[in-house]
């Protein structure tokens, strides 16, 4: 989720949650990492979703943030524990950046790089990979349109060695890769109710939010019945800040474009 305002996490955690394991089969460990102000909070855990206390706490607190990475897991490669449970996280450029994959890449053996995993997944070993590069080439953080080309070239490098569907962000931009499926809705106004898909709970977001709010949630399948769900292409890779796509224009043109 990337939002212009701190959002409550609750409604769309709530049907997140019950694919851990109850309406899908991602039942290997859950995790959260909510970026505010104050920095990066990362709660994860190996139980599913479904059964875990924590998610149980999740699901019930009115916590807000501005930008979220959240995953469910299906095991593919490494085991079942805390240290393999997604997102995880590093620290770059004095920025906390978080990471979640879906997918599986296949005899994927990255050279060794500033970032080793502490576990033993595919995933974590791309993500290692992905900011090893990134402080390899620079040491601070290069301009948008540069850091999303960057991105981009290394998530068709490691996309190569099979699905890699994955969200990064430092908790101000949030990366979306499609490598086979993803999906996003931008809540705006006017808002609507909408309806969860994996349990019996809806909301009005017109009773929630303000005029300019603006909130932008990426899921692997919608999340609700009754929004407008855009797929992403494959190979796709978008940018999110302040809960809207902002593509890899740098910064200047693409202000001086949208107002035009």
């Amino acid at each position: 989720m990337s939002s212009n305002q701190p959002a409550v996490l609750d409604f769309s955690f709530a049907g997140f949650a019950e694919r851990g394991g109850r309406t899908g089969e991602h039942k290997d460990g859950w995790g959260i990492a909510l970026h505010t102000p104050g920095g990066c909070r990362l709660y994860t855990d190996y139980l599913p979703s479904i059964h875990s206390p924590l998610a149980a706490q999740f699901r019930q607190s009115p916590i807000k943030a501005r930008c979220v990475v959240a995953h469910i897991r299906k095991a593919t490669q490494g085991r079942v524990s805390l240290e393999n449970s997604h997102p995880f996280t590093r620290e770059l450029w004095g920025q906390t950046w978080s990471f979640a994959h879906n997918g599986d890449l296949k005899l994927y053996a990255p050279p060794p790089g500033r970032y080793v995993p502490w576990g033993d997944t595919d995933s974590e070993r791309a993500f290692c990979h992905i900011l090893s590069s990134l402080a390899q080439r620079h040491e601070r953080p290069p301009e948008r349109h540069r850091l999303y080309a960057e991105v981009a070239a290394l998530a068709a490098e490691i996309g190569a060695c099979g699905s890699f569907n994955f969200i990064l962000s430092n908790g101000e931009l949030l990366f979306a890769h499609c490598s086979t499926e993803l999906h996003v809705v931008v809540r705006a106004h006017p808002f609507s109710v909408a309806h969860l898909i994996d349990c019996d709970l809806s909301i009005d977001f017109s009773r929630h939010n303000q005029r300019d709010d603006r909130i932008a949630v990426i899921a692997t399948q919608p999340l609700t019945s009754d929004e407008r769900w855009t797929p992403f292409a494959a190979g796709e890779l978008k940018l999110f800040a302040g809960g809207e796509e902002v593509g890899a224009l740098p910064e200047r043109r693409q202000d001086r474009r949208a107002a035009s």
